[in-house]
């Protein structure tokens, strides 16, 4: 299967997801110069920044091999230029969320995967 309808399957999947966990999906593929995120939700007064992962080749000990120092920084520099651009956003609590989809379509979500180093 090509790589871009998989990984639009799995954020379509991904966004199903976090709206059963009683999240607001607001915006998708959200794109700047500093780089993409999949889903920003809102869940409460916390705004969420999802990275979608399918992972079929490794465990999920293996979070680094997925998301490395450097993704981690395009996705912090995205979501600043989004809030500076949605000031409504500005009071919320912020999380970094990671979501992989497995092979066999299961749904791992881990919440605070990663944060801002200052």
């Amino acid at each position: 299967m090509d790589r871009k309808v998989l990984g639009r399957e799995g954020e379509d999947k991904a966004a199903l997801y976090l709206e059963k966990k009683g999240m607001s999906v607001i915006v998708r593929n959200f794109r700047s110069r500093t780089g993409e995120i999949d889903i920003i939700a809102l869940h409460g007064n916390i705004l969420v920044f999802a990275e979608v992962k399918n992972w079929n080749l490794h465990g999920f000990a293996q979070l680094e091999y997925s998301i490395n120092d450097q993704k981690q920084r395009r996705i912090i520099e995205t979501a600043k230029f989004f809030l500076n651009s949605h000031r409504e956003y500005k009071e919320m609590i912020i999380r970094f969320d990671v979501i992989f989809i497995g092979k066999d379509g299961a749904v791992t979500h881990l919440a605070s995967a990663f944060s801002e180093h200052v």
